[in-house]
């Protein structure tokens, strides 16, 4: 007779403690849901049902004096344009620094590292200076061009390919394969965790950008979401059905972005190479 034997479970307080985090994890993104539906004195008494105003404050978010459609476009093209180029570069610098051997490289590191601990805003004043010296005022390549390479990224990028098999990068070298070829053709495939990881940071650096988008993007014709965001906020009276239906389309790509590639996150993060 064989008894089959019942698997552990877990205490009762261990699901109620995971209800409650999820609770207070979910209950933000749903009452955003529900005060974009809602007019502002509904929302400012507290209302927790859906209700009947969405079309209107779509009809009063989307006006020619906001161009919300633009700000949208003008997100996505410089969150697209800053990640891709973001993550070839550090994946670069990344690669350099784990592969190749010099001491030196040590201390560059660690130079680099050190410059996390100054803050933006020291930046600012000299980076505005130089930025409207070379005319990049108002212009996608002014708002990327700081944020191309991070040294969190890079950093991550170079832990990543510590565990990075040498025996493939000298067995490609003595095929014949170039440095260029091997980060394209061997270094890249193997690491695509690490790249879609590092995407996602790179994306919610980028789109949820707000202090340099309001320093170098002047014109209205170049204006992203949180400076829209906060126009809605700085105005003598908010409406707060507008200005949560706006947070939330402003929240629906990171959200879908990450629910989609949750699974590389993780796997990126915990180490691209099994």
């Amino acid at each position: 007779m064989i008894i089959k034997s019942k698997p552990n479970s877990l205490p009762i307080w261990v699901y109620v403690f995971l209800g409650v985090v999820c609770f207070v994890s979910i209950f933000p993104f749903f009452w955003m849901a529900v005060a974009a539906t809602n007019r502002s004195i509904d929302i400012i008494g507290g209302r927790l049902f859906f209700g009947t105003n969405l079309i209107e404050n779509m009809r009063n978010l989307f006006t020619d004096a906001r161009r919300v459609d633009l700000a949208l476009w003008n997100s996505l093209r410089n969150t697209v344009v800053a990640v891709g180029l973001s993550l070839f570069v550090c994946s670069m610098a990344g690669y350099g620094f784990q592969i190749y051997r010099d001491k030196k490289k040590d201390r560059l590191m660690a130079v680099l590292l050190l410059s996390m601990m100054v803050p933006f805003a020291t930046l600012m004043i000299p980076l505005f200076r130089m930025f409207a010296t070379m005319g990049l005022m108002n212009t996608t390549l002014g708002f990327v061009l700081p944020s191309i390479s991070t040294a969190f990224l890079i950093f991550f990028f170079r832990q990543c390919s510590a565990s990075f098999p040498m025996e493939i990068v000298q067995a490609a070298r003595v095929d014949g394969l170039g440095e260029f070829g091997i980060y394209a053709k061997v270094y890249f495939p193997i690491m695509a965790p690490t790249f879609a990881a590092a995407a996602i940071v790179a994306f919610m650096n980028n789109w949820n950008s707000y202090l340099w988008p309001l320093i170098i993007l002047r014109a209205a014709h170049s204006r992203t979401m949180p400076l829209v965001v906060s126009g809605i906020i700085d105005g003598y009276v908010t409406d707060y059905g507008i200005l949560m239906l706006a947070v939330t389309i402003f929240s629906l790509p990171t959200v879908l972005l990450f629910i989609t590639q949750q699974k590389r996150f993780v796997a990126g993060i915990l180490g691209a190479v099994k």
